[in-house]
């Protein structure tokens, strides 16, 4: 979701920067004709539109985005029978950014149970302030009684910024 605010923002600086261009000819005008300036100042008034458009459509995209990731991972969790609650017992890395800049999160699972069990684990990936900007399920397939498995959590999308990693649920079955 961060991708897409800076996105959004981005695009909002473009098309304000073509606005104060806009504006900034128009008052520069040396004829003394004031339609010029009309005319500026509706092509801004345009541009300044546009911008917020394309602003809200990115934002809205990145919100239908977050709302199936979630529904997603939701499904996933309650996919798992006799799963017990083992949150405690995983441990992430150290988030960093792929080749293509989606997070990844190392993921570690400590098998406490007598037998070889699999972790289901949601790992969602936040913003400084706690906005949550992605969540995944990953499984920690076939751990050995005792032993401790990994696997890595990858963001669905590109995610920008200082981003942070919480395990939201575990459930090994």
């Amino acid at each position: 979701m961060a991708g897409h605010r800076h996105r959004a923002r981005g695009a909002a600086a473009v098309l304000m920067t073509a606005v104060v261009a806009t504006v900034a000819v128009g008052c520069s005008d040396n004829s003394g004709s004031s339609s010029s300036a009309s005319n500026a100042a509706s092509a801004a008034a345009s541009v300044a539109s546009q911008a917020s458009s394309a602003a809200a459509s990115l934002a809205s995209q990145a919100g239908e985005a977050l709302s199936s990731a979630t529904a997603e991972a939701k499904r996933r969790l309650d996919e798992v029978r006799n799963g017990v609650d083992v949150k405690n017992d995983v441990k992430l890395g150290t988030v960093a950014p792929d080749s293509g800049g989606h997070a990844t999160v190392p993921v570690t699972a400590h098998n406490t149970a007598g037998s070889t069990k699999s972790f289901a684990v949601q790992v969602t990936f936040k913003d400084t302030g706690g906005n949550l900007l992605d969540t995944v399920v990953v499984t920690v397939a076939d751990v050995a009684a005792g032993q401790s498995g990994q696997a890595t959590a990858n963001s669905h999308r590109t995610l920008s910024g200082d981003v942070r990693a919480e395990v939201a649920a575990a459930l090994r079955y």
